[in-house]
C-alpha cells in the first residue's frame, strides 16, 4: 500500500509543471500579488498553433525523431542481438564503446562532428541531424534490447527453422512478437531522446534545421512566461500521446518489468 502511495505522489510531483503550463499558457493579466488571473484567454496559445514557423519545427522534430527511431532499431537489433547472445574476444570492451556517448558532453560531439558532415554535405540536413541524434540513442536502444535478449529463448527460432521456416518468416513471425514490448519501449525512449535535442540538432543542423527546442529555447531567452507555457505544451503533447498509446508495453515481462495487478 505504501508503494501505491508513493507512486500516486510521484505521478504528482510530475504532473505538477504541466498544469503550471496550462495556467501560464491561457492567464492574461496575472500579476504578484495576486492568486489568480484576471481572465482566461488562449488566444495566444491558438496563434502558436497557426504559426508557420512552429508548424515547420514541428514537422522537422516528428520526421527527425521518427526516422531516428526506425534508424536506432534498426542499428540496435543486430548490435545487442550479438552482444547478448554471442560469446566473443572483446565483447565487454564493444558494450562499454556503445555507452562511450553517454559519458561524453554533447557539445563536444557535436564540434568534433560538425567538421566531418561539413565535408560530407550533411550538415543543415535533416538526414545529418537524424545521424548525429543516433549517438545519444543508440546506447539506450542496444541496452534495452540487450535486457531482453539477455532472457532470450533461442529454441523457438530452431524449432521453426527445423519446421522449414525462412530466416525472414523465422525473423517476423517468432522473433519480433517475442520481442515487440521491447522493440516498442526502445522505440519510444529513441523518439523521446531525439524529440528533445538541443545542442547536436543546432550544431549539426546550422540554423537551416529549425526544431522545436530550438523555439523553446528562443521563447525561454525572451521571458514571455506566456509565450514559454504555450511552447512547451505543445512541445510535450506529442510525448505525453505517445506513451499513452504504448503504456500497456511499459510494463510487459519483455521488457524487464512485471505489472501489477
Amino acid at each position: 500500500m505504501s508503494y501505491r502511495i508513493i507512486v500516486w505522489v510521484l505521478a504528482l510531483i510530475l504532473l505538477v509543471p504541466i498544469a503550471v503550463f496550462l495556467i501560464y499558457a491561457f492567464a492574461q493579466g496575472w500579476f504578484f500579488p495576486a492568486l489568480w488571473p484576471e481572465r482566461w484567454d488562449s488566444g495566444l496559445f491558438l496563434r502558436q498553433l497557426a504559426d508557420p514557423q512552429l508548424r515547420r519545427a514541428f514537422g522537422q522534430s516528428l520526421i527527425i525523431a521518427t526516422g531516428v527511431s526506425i534508424l536506432a532499431l534498426v542499428l540496435g537489433y543486430p548490435a545487442a542481438r550479438v552482444l547478448e547472445l554471442q560469446t566473443f574476444r572483446g565483447r565487454g570492451l564493444i558494450y562499454g564503446l556503445f555507452f562511450l556517448p553517454t559519458v561524453v558532453p554533447s557539445v563536444a560531439t557535436g564540434i568534433g562532428l560538425n567538421i566531418v558532415f561539413l565535408r560530407l554535405g550533411l550538415a543543415g540536413t535533416l538526414f545529418g541531424v537524424m545521424l548525429v541524434h543516433l549517438i545519444p540513442v543508440l546506447p539506450y536502444v542496444v541496452l534495452t534490447l540487450g535486457s531482453s535478449f539477455a532472457r532470450y529463448d533461442r529454441n523457438y527460432e530452431q524449432q521453426a527453422a527445423v519446421l522449414g521456416a525462412s530466416p525472414w518468416f523465422v525473423f517476423w513471425r517468432v522473433s519480433v512478437p517475442m520481442l515487440l514490448p521491447s522493440l516498442v519501449v526502445a522505440g519510444v525512449l529513441a523518439f523521446l531522446i531525439s524529440w528533445s535535442q538541443y545542442v547536436l540538432s543546432l550544431l549539426i543542423g546550422g540554423g537551416k534545421i529549425i526544431t522545436l527546442p530550438m523555439l523553446l529555447f528562443a521563447a525561454a531567452s525572451g521571458g514571455n512566461q506566456s509565450l514559454i507555457a504555450s511552447l512547451s505544451l505543445i512541445f510535450i503533447a506529442p510525448l505525453l500521446i505517445l506513451l499513452g498509446l504504448v503504456a500497456r508495453y511499459l510494463g510487459s515481462p519483455a521488457t524487464g518489468a512485471t505489472p501489477r495487478p
